[in-house]
């Protein structure tokens, strides 16, 4: 069972991990990252072994720039030699690292990251049991946790192109959800 995940990404993709860390929080999976502040009593060497140790999974972000970065290399090495299960999000025309060259990615462009961010929920939610939701409203900004939709009612909104709907506990206001990242719409 996935229940938490470490996003490897390098300084410059620092906005893409920050929103797949709130997709992942979203679906109440914890994530770890290696440029998070967290911790600072630590070296980041050793935050990113405890990091990559405590995880169920590695998410590598693999932009133009993450490629070349030492650090997510390293990191996807740690993974792979402590036998992770890897799922790299890779930016379209981005070849992987050779380390994780045979793993299926899935592709996104940047201007439709949400996309790519709906098929990891959507493979993930394959992988392990995903029951609840935490949303905060964006009316009241009360958060509250709620039973996650069921596929088959995520798939129709995704083919019809609609919102999921869902009311807020406390406020009673209608609360419209992006159904690839389970997030409140405006």
């Amino acid at each position: 069972m996935i229940t938490k995940v470490y996003i490897s990404h390098c300084e410059q993709d620092e906005p893409l991990a920050q929103e797949l860390a709130r997709a992942l929080w979203t679906v109440e999976l914890e994530s770890f990252s290696a440029l998070y502040r967290k911790a600072r009593i630590l070296s980041l060497a050793e935050r990113i072994r405890f990091g990559i140790r405590q995880s169920d999974c590695i998410i590598p972000i693999i932009t133009q720039e993450g490629v070349l970065s030492p650090e997510v290399n390293q990191e996807i090495g740690l993974a792979v030699g402590a036998d992770q299960l890897i799922i790299p999000l890779v930016e379209a025309g981005v070849e992987l690292p050779i380390l994780i060259r045979h793993l299926p990615p899935i592709n996104f462009y940047p201007e439709a990251y949400e996309d790519a961010l709906g098929k990891l929920i959507q493979n993930m939610r394959q992988l392990t049991k995903l029951d609840w939701l935490k949303i905060k409203c964006p009316y009241c900004g009360e958060e509250m946790t709620q039973y996650i939709s069921p596929e088959e009612e995520v798939e129709r909104a995704l083919l019809a192109g609609k919102h999921l709907e869902t009311i807020c506990s406390y406020c009673q206001r209608n609360i419209y959800l992006d159904p690839r990242t389970f997030r409140p719409t405006p």
